[in-house]
């Protein structure tokens, strides 16, 4: 199995990359095409914070690099703001990563 990464990517309605007016029953339609558009690609889809009043997505996915994420976007003409790598920072990833004391 290949490595896999985390990313983050953003979306939001004053910069053109949220759809006005998108509703919840808009969002599920186009959300199953947005995850075959991932698997395609090779992207796992983790977890989406919507906020249909803001206009704004912060999409979760797993993935070997950011271009997979760009590609499985463009297959369903999405655009986004950013693609970030992340880190998980829960207590348990950060602290007991410190030398015991």
């Amino acid at each position: 199995m290949q490595a896999m990464k985390f990313f983050l990517d953003t979306h939001d309605r004053a910069n053109q990359t949220f759809p006005a007016g998108l509703t919840p029953e808009q969002f599920e339609g186009f959300y199953a095409l947005y995850e075959q558009a991932c698997y395609a690609e090779g992207v796992v889809p983790l977890r989406t914070h919507v906020g249909y009043a803001d206009g704004r997505a912060f999409c979760f996915n797993m993935a070997p690099d950011a271009e997979a994420v760009r590609r499985a976007h463009q297959r369903v003409g999405l655009p986004f703001d950013a693609i970030v790598e992340v880190a998980t920072a829960t207590p348990g990833d950060t602290f007991f990563r410190r030398p015991a004391a």
